[in-house]
């Protein structure tokens, strides 16, 4: 499935599902996590920023795959450390899901991750 059936699949959820590739076992896992989609692109915010397993993992090997209900992408991701693109996406999270939940789930915001869908 494409770009389309995601987008698509994201208007009825508040969660995707995440799959990285280990950067150290080379084996996939998966989590779900908050999103913002913004245009052509989704915004993810790792919980523990920078130090996020899964950023990490992003950072090594920028190939992830989303889900959400039967729509499948595969994707490279542009995670960044940018203040002023983590802070748009902080504000962004915020405006979608609350800025005090947040500011409670997500401790260390220095990293955040780009999507493109288009």
């Amino acid at each position: 499935m494409g770009s389309e059936e995601l987008k698509s699949a994201l208007r009825d959820t508040n969660e995707v599902e995440l799959t990285t590739t280990g950067r150290k076992s080379g084996n996939e896992s998966s989590r779900p996590i908050w999103f913002v989609e913004e245009g052509d692109k989704i915004l993810l915010l790792p919980v523990s920023g920078s130090k996020s397993n899964w950023y990490r993992n992003v950072e090594k090997t920028p190939t992830i795959g989303l889900a959400a209900d039967e729509a499948e992408l595969e994707v490279e991701a542009k995670p960044t450390e940018d203040p002023s693109t983590v802070d748009h996406v902080v504000e962004a999270f915020g405006n979608k899901y609350g800025a005090d939940r947040v500011k409670e789930y997500y401790p260390g915001v220095d990293a955040a991750v780009e999507v493109p869908l288009a």
